[in-house]
């Protein structure tokens, strides 16, 4: 597992120490945690972003009817 550095308040550092002690566990542990709820929510909101837009898709089903032209008709000049 990759390791990563980060510089944080003394104080910041300090509480966070604090309550790990008091939750039997350690600062990495609980900054894991964190970062794990924070993907699955993110995660959550796209799987829910793209179900409501397909949906919504769904719901607004248009027909375009047939092609009565050709590439060349387009492109021609």
């Amino acid at each position: 597992m990759p390791n990563i550095t980060m510089s944080m308040d003394e104080d910041l550092i300090r509480k966070a120490r604090k309550i790990a002690v008091e939750k039997n566990t350690t600062m990495t542990a609980m900054v894991r945690s964190y970062l794990r709820k924070l993907v699955a929510r993110e995660d959550q909101k796209k799987d829910r972003i793209i179900t409501e837009l397909d949906v919504l898709y769904r719901a607004t089903e248009r027909r375009i009817g047939p092609v009565t032209w050709t590439r060349d008709e387009l492109y021609e000049r």
